[in-house]
């Protein structure tokens, strides 16, 4: 059984991890509201590009001098794994659902016979699959100096993957991400990127748009699939950077809730323990005064 003192030093330790749990949730709130709202905005763009290439690739179909990007290599042997996780941990299961949607791939395509390659960004990602597949990575996007993400991070990350690309590195290359829901709702997330997979836009009826293209449809796709692949990666890494904090937010607020039902819990058997030694100084003064 612990002693009085041993009970109040762990009392006074959980009080003190608790003040850190409630900081690091309101601080998570905080950034929660400007990462949440850089999503949000980001989102009808990405659908609007997403729209415009879709329209163009359906135009364009299979045709002979269609854009690599949206053609393909004409195979898919070698598959590239982009996996975004946060650069710190204390968010809850966040890192692991995408590190475990990931992993269910790399199986996946190992048992189908693929070659696997993987890129991380992020470094409790690079962390969580180095252990079981430290082999297969490529490389390390390292963002742990960067304090807010913007689109040149995620043009740096879209260069070195087009330049594999070109290079003939891989075939098919998928993100894995969270898409942010809401502070206890993030949905892992796995979205190919090339060879580029837009669908058409649906036209409503009665209103069917006619575009002419100038120099031509190929041509303006050669120019926008690239800033396509930019912008898939710019919106995961904010639904990413929106994903974390209400993780951590979440996470936090619970940590908290748990330090208080520990303090209390403690606090009870201090007391008992207390009242026991007291009872027992009681009864020792008793039986002497009787001894005597």
């Amino acid at each position: 059984m612990p002693s009085l003192k041993d009970l109040k030093n762990r009392i006074e330790s959980v009080k003190s991890t608790r003040k850190i749990t409630k900081a690091m949730q309101m601080v998570a709130a905080a950034k929660l509201r400007r990462a949440q709202e850089a999503a949000e905005l980001a989102r009808p763009y990405a659908e609007k590009m997403a729209d415009v290439i879709g329209g163009l690739a359906a135009s364009v179909g299979d045709a002979e001098n269609a854009p690599r990007l949206l053609a393909g290599t004409g195979d898919d042997k070698t598959h590239l794994l982009v996996v975004m996780t946060a650069e710190r941990g204390l968010c809850g299961g966040f890192n692991s659902s995408i590190v475990k949607l990931a992993r269910q791939r790399i199986e996946s395509l190992k048992a189908e016979g693929k070659t696997v390659k993987i890129l991380t960004v992020g470094k409790k990602g690079r962390e969580q699959l180095r252990r079981d597949h430290g082999n297969l990575s490529i490389g390390h996007v390292d963002l742990t100096e960067v304090k807010r993400i913007g689109y040149a991070d995620a043009a740096k990350i879209a260069s070195d993957i087009l330049a594999r690309y070109d290079a003939g590195e891989f075939d098919v290359c998928t993100i894995f991400f969270n898409t942010f829901q809401s502070v206890i709702a993030q949905v892992p997330t796995a979205l190919q990127i090339i060879p580029a997979a837009y669908d058409a836009p649906e036209e409503e009826e009665g209103a069917e748009a006619l575009y002419d293209y100038e120099p031509s449809e190929e041509a303006v796709l050669e120019d926008l699939l690239p800033r396509g692949v930019a912008t898939q990666i710019f919106t995961a890494l904010l639904e990413n950077g929106a994903s974390e904090q209400g993780a951590r937010m979440s996470a936090m607020d619970n940590a908290t809730r748990n330090a208080g039902d520990m303090i209390e819990r403690l606090t009870i058997e201090y007391n008992r323990s207390r009242q026991a030694v007291i009872t027992n100084e009681l009864i020792e003064i008793i039986s002497g005064a009787e001894a005597l």
